[in-house]
């Protein structure tokens, strides 16, 4: 468990800037995570990393000369939004573009996505790489859906030391999805994490049995074993991983990395003794180990776990593995002469969108949207336990966490812009682009999404009709649709958002006013979200867990029912 915090919903941005104090050799914090403290002689490309955290040291442990230059910094287990992404990759930038790599989750795709938008709007060329290393995550045949662990550091690193060789970024690109391809890597967990605050962990593994194929977010394992010896271990390890040799390697003779990786309280001796057998079997499999690491790389917490990857190498990948690098967590050799960066080179990034003139309807207006979001915040308050006990069948427990912190932040946001005199444009822009900073992750990114395009519909000078509020919600469908790429039956949000936008346009295109539509709408929604329960997930982390999702409701969808009641509320009070 979790002993030394302050407030819990503190402890990410208290962490981050504790880290930043003690590494001020290595990094310098900027809106959103971290970049280099220090600079070569001559421009680099610039390699941005980041994630959730929870995940020391990946990922602001990985920045300085020869690996990254900077790390976006997200809540606990939940992806940095994409103004963060945006803001530490502008800092980052050094003239010559910027390499994006982060593991492949989905609200990691979805804001480094978006940050990429902005990167190449501002005229930047921006790439990305995303890390698939899990070997449970999916088969063989769907290498692009598989999730990153811990070889988000073989990527990483090809990368900077790329960059640090004044490659440019279509090579750095290159390198880096070469070193993707050439990675595999297996976990396994003998006990879940518990976050700041938490009354018990993310998921629990019976005593004696290990969780086999998990990932770092708390999410349970594919399968569950009883707990091998310490050479069992390395033995499944190396026969899944020798089954998965990447395109274009060969046993014997091949050149290997073995990074053997503690996620977070299994200690280094235990390691040890598993990297014993781990060594022996690749000598007899005729691998030759090339530089062996053993140590805390991606962590997850405080996870009882363990993860091996095997990074296979050829002469190209072996010179930028063994390049020198110096970071708070990860040093090699010797790196060159560097300078201090100016307060100039890292600007604060001001992205605030500004409150402009505003109807008084459209004003009234939005003082009704900010008792609706605040209500919303204080129901999910209310619902955050089971919403996020729903979410820890089949995925890494964090639903309700983040929907708390998203509609507590967005709730702060519409109240200044209302009091400020905003219209209902502006105050939904406003509490969107709050709810995706603060709540990070998939449900972050797509609420804000939502709030951002219902507000596109209102305006911000005439009174919200009917018709307005129809438009704005059917644009909250196609924006969730469009950003999310799930279609109902996929066991996500969308099985509730499609029939309750449907319903509520048909009842208020015959006639009906909006607070008697939105009930029976809301009704509708309910309905079909307890009707998920049915449904086997096929998109988001759950996915990997086949059936164990069938009987649960998909959290997603039982939240934005819960939403929609919450609205319904205040509309009665309204009218």
């Amino acid at each position: 468990m979790t002993r030394l915090f302050n407030d819990p919903d503190d402890f990410a941005a208290e962490m981050i800037e504790g880290f930043a104090a003690a590494s001020s050799r290595w990094v310098r914090p900027v809106v959103g995570g971290v970049v280099r403290a220090t600079r070569g002689a001559e421009p680099t490309v610039a390699v941005v990393i980041g994630g959730g955290s929870g995940h020391y040291p990946a990922f602001g442990g990985l920045v300085g000369p020869g690996l990254a230059h900077g790390a976006a910094m997200g809540n606990l287990f939940a992806s940095p939004s994409a103004h963060q992404v945006h803001s530490v990759a502008t800092a980052a930038h050094e003239g010559r573009g910027v390499l994006l790599s982060f593991g492949n989750y989905a609200g990691d795709v979805l804001h480094f996505g978006q940050a990429q938008e902005r990167m190449r709007e501002a005229g930047i060329d921006c790439r990305t790489v995303v890390v698939t290393d899990d070997v449970w995550s999916a088969p063989k045949d769907e290498l692009d859906r598989r999730r990153g662990i811990a070889g988000d550091l073989v990527v990483f690193k090809v990368a900077g030391a790329a960059a640090e060789a004044g490659l440019d970024l279509d090579d750095v690109e290159r390198l880096a999805r070469h070193a993707n391809a050439r990675t595999r890597s297996f976990g396994v967990a003998f006990g879940g994490c518990t976050l700041p605050g938490a009354d018990e962990p993310l998921f629990d593994v019976p005593e004696g049995r290990m969780a086999v194929g998990l990932g770092i977010h708390g999410e349970p394992g594919i399968d569950e074993v009883d707990v091998p010896t310490a050479a069992g271990l390395a033995e499944m390890f190396l026969d899944k991983l020798l089954d998965e040799l990447p395109d274009g390697v060969t046993l014997p003779g091949a050149r290997v990395v073995p990074i053997l990786n503690g996620l977070g309280s299994v200690k280094y001796e235990e390691l040890f003794v598993v990297y014993r057998s781990v060594a022996r079997l690749l000598a007899d499999a005729g691998a030759t180990v090339v530089s062996p690491e053993v140590g805390e790389f991606c962590t997850s917490f405080d996870m009882a776990g363990a993860s091996l990857t095997l990074v296979w190498l050829d002469d190209e990948l072996e010179r930028f593995w063994l390049a020198p690098c110096d970071t708070p967590a990860f040093r090699r050799g010797t790196v060159g002469e560097r300078r201090a960066v100016t307060d100039d080179e890292l600007a604060a990034l001001d992205e605030t969108r500004e409150i402009g003139a505003a109807g008084d309807a459209s004003r009234r207006a939005a003082a009704v949207i900010s008792r609706v979001v605040t209500g919303v915040a204080s129901m999910l308050d209310a619902h955050a336990d089971e919403l996020g006990r729903l979410d820890r069948v089949a995925g890494d427990g964090d639903h309700g966490i983040g929907m708390q912190r998203g509609s507590r932040a967005a709730a702060e946001a519409a109240a200044a812009a209302a009091d400020a005199g905003a219209g209902a444009r502006t105050t939904l822009q406003h509490a969107g682009d709050a709810w995706a900073d603060k709540g990070g992750g998939t449900s972050g990114a797509i609420w804000g999404e939502m709030l951002i395009a219902l507000g596109g519909a209102l305006g911000d000078d005439d009174a919200v009709t009917g018709s307005q509020v129809v438009a704005g919600v059917t644009g909250m469908k196609d924006a969730v649709m469009a950003f999310g790429k799930a279609r109902p039956g996929d066991k996500t949000m969308v099985d509730a958002i499609v029939p309750f936008a449907d319903d509520l346009a048909e009842r208020v295109a015959a006639g009906d006013a909006l607070a008697v539509a939105w009930a029976h709408a809301a009704e509708v929604a309910t309905t079909a979200a307890e009707r998920t329960s049915e449904m086997t997930a096929k998109l988001g982390r759950a996915r990997s867990h086949g059936d164990k999702s069938l009987g649960t409701p998909d959290p997603g969808a039982v939240s934005f029912a819960l939403v929609t009641h919450t609205v319904l509320d205040v509309l009665k009070e309204d009218n």
